[in-house]
């Protein structure tokens, strides 16, 4: 499995029990890097976005959503602007410079006030932003480095590492939350995304010195700025049936974690009243869905998208979760919920979105940045806000939960749907050559 490497057993063992070739170790490691150290630092503070969300009333969730919805809205130009100026090898690391700043305003905004209200939503809304505009990112850059068979190996494997930063963050912001405060987490979620932003410049660095066949011009392409105006994103997602049934597949996604996000947070607030209380389940939700995700990613998620298909990864888990929902709907209680949240959040880290990311690795490079900006963040957050205006509303025809959780089961079998349609046009893809150079053998760097 490792050419070249017959005099180590160590590492050829190793490359065959984690399903990767020895010379690709250290790209693996860099992509293990930039997300262990993005999630650490979003973990820190994800606990304390959730807290705020409730303390501003479960009733009002809806407004935050569609105050997150508009914020998205506003940072699509601004983003589709430094997409098409700057060299696509440096879009990451100038975008997360950009919100290293922002870390620190917050941080010196959390050191001079401690309970005002606009500054909290003000957070929220942000974080909520921010998160999927620098993971998005990210995943572009991986799409952008390896092909399409090296994406089906790997992105289970080095997801792995936005679990394991997923259990270290909590952790570390549970310890560090009464000495250093809100902004003394902040300013080291700020360190954190420099250092993912490093780990990303080199792992480019290591495409170039490992160019894939047929890619000699490749790194020469990925030193020029992509082109075009602010807006191509859309226009790529319009214009592109593959990317579309792409988009519909985040709606249904985000539509589904929306309907259960807003019973979260129902549910924790009726079973525990204290702030504090909340924070520690929100943590330990986090720390056992991250211990289950991390498992299955290293062991399970590149060898089912070898053998069984990418469209196995996007079908599984919604399929689960609309039992879930009818499970939910006749025993709308806590215990019940945080079985069928934990199976959706880890289902969802450790295949369906490593398998959503491999779709992106068949599509040119515009498209690996513009439109998958676009479909992560103004497509995923409109399906938030639409969905939590939906939910919002069918609460308020009657104090039972059973018919909002029944549609909530429709639009998971839709979603299962969707993504049965996509593994297979994937494969039509991978089997024509459409996409450009990026579908290429999986040759790994042998040789090289």
């Amino acid at each position: 499995m490792a050419s070249g490497q017959d005099g180590h057993p160590l590492p050829r063992l190793a490359a065959r029990l984690f399903n990767i070739r020895v010379e690709e170790a250290p790209a693996v490691i860099a992509g293990l890097l930039i997300f262990f150290l993005l999630f650490t630092g979003y973990f820190m503070l994800r606990p304390v976005r959730e807290t705020m969300g409730v303390a501003g009333g479960v009733d009002n969730l809806q407004w935050l959503f569609t105050g997150t919805f508009l914020a998205t809205l506003a940072v699509l130009p601004l983003f589709g602007w430094l997409a098409s100026r700057v060299p696509r090898r440096r879009i990451l690391p100038a975008a997360y410079g950009f919100f290293v700043v922002n870390l620190l305003v917050f941080a010196a905004l959390f050191a001079r006030t401690v309970d005002n209200v606009w500054v909290a939503r003000t957070f929220y809304i942000w974080l909520s932003v921010f998160n999927l505009v620098v993971i998005s990112l990210a995943w572009s850059v991986l799409a952008d480095v390896f092909s399409i068979a090296q994406g089906k190996r790997l992105f289970g494997m080095i997801a792995g590492g936005a679990s394991l930063g997923g259990l270290v963050g909590p952790g570390l912001g549970t310890l560090l939350v009464a000495p250093a405060g809100h902004a003394g987490l902040v300013v080291l979620a700020a360190l954190l995304l420099a250092g993912s932003a490093v780990a990303a410049i080199w792992l480019y660095r290591w495409r170039d010195r490992h160019p894939l066949p047929a890619e000699a011009e490749a790194g020469a392409e990925r030193a020029r700025p992509l082109g075009g105006n602010p807006f191509d994103g859309a226009l790529e997602v319009l214009r592109t049936p593959f990317l579309m049934g792409i988009a519909l597949f985040v709606v249904l996604l985000a539509s589904v974690s929306t309907f259960l996000y807003f019973e979260q947070a129902r549910l924790v607030a009726e079973t525990f009243p204290d702030p504090t209380r909340q924070t520690q389940v929100f943590g330990l939700i986090d720390t056992v869905v991250q211990f289950l995700a991390i498992l299955t990613q290293i062991f399970f998620t590149g060898r089912i998208a070898q053998r069984l298909g990418i469209g196995v990864l996007l079908t599984a888990v919604p399929l689960v979760i609309a039992a879930g929902f009818l499970w939910l709907a006749v025993a709308p209680v806590f215990s019940v919920f945080v079985v069928i949240m934990v199976a959706r959040r880890a289902g969802e880290y450790a295949l369906v979105r490593p398998g959503r990311e491999m779709l992106y690795t068949s599509v040119p490079p515009a498209q690996k940045y513009k439109a998958k900006n676009f479909i992560d963040t103004v497509v995923y957050r409109g399906g938030d806000a639409l969905s939590g205006w939906l939910k919002r509303g069918l609460d308020l025809l009657g104090d039972l939960p059973g018919p909002a959780l029944m549609i909530g089961a429709g639009i998971a079998l839709a979603w299962a749907g969707a993504g049965f349609l996509l593994g297979r046009a994937e494969r039509r893809r991978e089997r024509s050559g459409e996409g450009g150079c990026t579908n290429l053998p999986d040759a790994g760097g042998a040789g090289r």
